[in-house]
């Protein structure tokens, strides 16, 4: 079983490594969605898999972080892809939350990343 819980927060960025005068390239910002995503067998006694309440505390430090932020000073972020959020949040996360599975990342309504923990971190 899967459950997870959203997040969103607002933060600047830009990204240093694109194309000369692509859009992306200048300082902008966006109010992120993250999706943080665990999975396991429901407690028999609780039905849970983990209360939301302990994924809210846990996400909290990395929500501090984040929001209302530049992005691109934070380390490991300097090219704060929407690629490269979701394995920073995973790195983060994974120590705290074993049970981790995904996150998603959504930069605006119709763009985003899914990110399983798999590939180059």
């Amino acid at each position: 079983m899967e459950i997870f819980k959203e997040f969103t927060f607002e933060s600047a960025h830009r990204l240093p490594h694109v194309p000369e005068g692509h859009k992306c390239g200048r300082l902008h910002g966006h109010s992120f969605q993250v999706g943080v995503h665990i999975q396991g067998d429901p407690d028999p006694h609780t039905g849970w898999i983990r209360d939301f309440g302990d994924i809210k505390a846990i996400f909290k430090p990395i929500y501090e972080t984040l929001d209302h932020n530049y992005l691109n000073d934070i380390p490991g972020l300097e090219n704060p892809t929407s690629e490269i959020l979701a394995q920073w949040i995973w790195r983060e996360l994974k120590p705290l939350l074993p049970e981790l599975c995904q996150i998603t990342i959504r930069e605006t309504c119709t763009s985003g990343c899914i990110y399983r923990g798999t590939g180059t971190l």
